[in-house]
Order: C-alpha cells, then structure tokens, then sequence
C-alpha cells in the first residue's frame, strides 16, 4: 500500500509539473493552426464542389417544380373559368330550348285542341240539325195523325149522334181548330 502512495504522489508531481492542455499549450499553436487551416479549406473545396452545387440543383429543381405547378394551377383555373362559362351558357341555352319545346308542345296541343273542338262543334251542330230535322218531321208526322185522329173521332162523334158528317166539314173544322 505504501508503494500505491508513493505511486500516487509520483503522478501527481508530474501532472503539476506537465504545462496542462495540450491545445493550450503555446508551443503547440504553430502545428494546431497549420491543421486548422489544412482541414478549413479541405472543407470549404468539399463543401463548394461537391455540397453546395446539389444543394443549389435541388433547391433550383425545387423552384422550378413550384413555378411549373403555379403555371399549371393558374391554366387549370383558367380552364375551369372557360368551363363553368360554357356551362353557364349551355344551361341557358338548355333552358331557351326546354321553354321552346314546351312553347311548340302548347302551341301543337292548343291547335290539336282547337281542331278537335272544331270538329266536335260541327258533330254536334250535324246531330242538332239532323235532330231537329227529326223533331221537325216527327211533329209533321203527328200534326198529320193529330188531324186523321180528329178527323176520325170527330165523323165517329156526328155518326153516334145520328147524322151524317160531311168529310170536307170535319176536315175544315179540324183545320180551323188546328189553327187556333
């Protein structure tokens, strides 16, 4: 244990004799700053010629893409403008179309219509006239039996009550009470 002291105390006067750091060490710089200057500039001609020229083609390729989508977003928006435009206007057209079919369709229907009233009026107005034509001949026809009833019951009547009726009398004497 005695020599680990001894041992110990030896390493400690030839640390407080050792003139400390070495990068502190002013005998040292010399060599220090030569290295220094040796690996700044490797790095520097690392960094410019092999770093900072794909950092820039990226950074450009990066610009480039960007500008491209900006132009192509714009001429998409202008595609889209032009298109809702032409769909503005094809359904204003749709809808002067629809409103001049349905226009047509009236029109087409109201004169369907006006032709089958018109051909319904004259049906009726036919059928009227050949009603009352009918009516007409039908009440001839019985003015007529009216008469040759009258006639009968009128030479039966004068025959029941013992006379002799005059066939041109009764025919006067009915006329003159068909007449009023």
């Amino acid at each position: 244990m005695a020599t680990d002291k001894t041992a110990a105390a030896d390493y400690a006067a030839d640390a407080a004799s050792a003139p400390g750091m070495p990068q502190l060490d002013f005998s040292n710089w010399g060599n220090q700053i030569f290295w220094l200057l040796i690996t700044l500039v490797v790095i520097y001609f690392v960094l410019s010629r092999i770093a900072l020229p794909r950092i820039a083609a990226v950074l450009a390729e990066r610009q480039g893409t960007i500008t491209n989508d900006i132009a192509a977003a714009e001429e998409l928006k202008a595609k889209a403008v032009e298109a809702e435009e032409a769909y503005q206007k094809a359904l204003v057209d749709a809808r002067a179309e629809a409103q001049r079919i349905v226009a047509e369709a009236k029109a087409e229907i109201q004169a369907d219509l006006d032709a089958a009233t018109a051909k319904a009026d004259a049906e009726i107005a036919a059928k009227a006239a050949e009603s009352e034509k009918a009516i007409a001949e039908i009440r001839e026809g019985a003015v007529d039996s009216i008469r040759e009833v009258a006639a009968e019951t009128a030479n039966e009547i004068v025959s029941a009550l013992g006379g002799k009726a005059d066939a041109k009398a009764v025919k006067a004497a009915v006329e003159a009470r068909m007449k009023g």
